[in-house]
């Protein structure tokens, strides 16, 4: 089940130095165990920023574990193997946006960013780490949203905006990388 993981790694190029180590580390990670099981201390997720293109809006969405407007995105479910997939569904889940699709050209099916994040205890759920596969997705119907629940609400915001509004740094970078990809 990691080869499509460790495909995904071999085509990716990280951009900084804390991308590397990120890489790195899960490559170690997947060498020694299950990194799509839910109950590993680190496991993959994919994940996702929709942009609307002709109004360089993205589309954010209130966390309500995490207390934070953030991207799309989450879990592998059973049998899924692939972090684009992860993502799509995940984005259509959250969003409702039938139409989404990759951006194309260079981006087509790579994230813009891999990057491990620590992710809070809560409940019965200990605190542990997400290995985070992001991609851009792109929509020409932003109207057609539908929040997945009331506790999940979804909003179209400029990309600035976004940038001032998020506030984890690996976010920032996520950000920062959809708005260069839209130029």
């Amino acid at each position: 089940m990691a080869d499509v993981i460790e495909r995904v790694l071999d085509s990716y190029r990280p951009a900084d130095a804390g991308e590397v180590a990120d890489v790195q580390r899960l490559r170690r990670l997947i060498e020694t165990g299950d990194v799509h099981s839910r109950s590993a201390p680190v496991h993959v997720t994919g994940s996702a920023l929709v942009v609307h293109p002709p109004s360089r809006r993205v589309l954010l969405r209130w966390h309500p574990r995490m207390r934070q407007w953030m991207q799309v995105g989450g879990h592998f479910d059973a049998g899924e193997t692939d972090p684009l997939i992860v993502a799509m569904r995940e984005a259509r889940e959250e969003t409702g946006l039938a139409d989404l699709r990759a951006l194309g050209g260079a981006h087509e099916d790579r994230p813009l960013q891999i990057v491990i994040v620590p992710v809070p205890a809560t409940g019965d759920d200990p605190a542990h780490e997400h290995a985070d596969f992001r991609y851009l997705f792109v929509t020409d119907r932003p109207g057609d949203i539908v929040a997945e629940t009331t506790d999940a609400q979804l909003r179209w915001v400029d990309l600035e905006v976004a940038l001032a509004e998020v506030t984890e740094d690996n976010l920032r970078v996520f950000v920062s990388r959809v708005s260069e990809a839209l130029e």
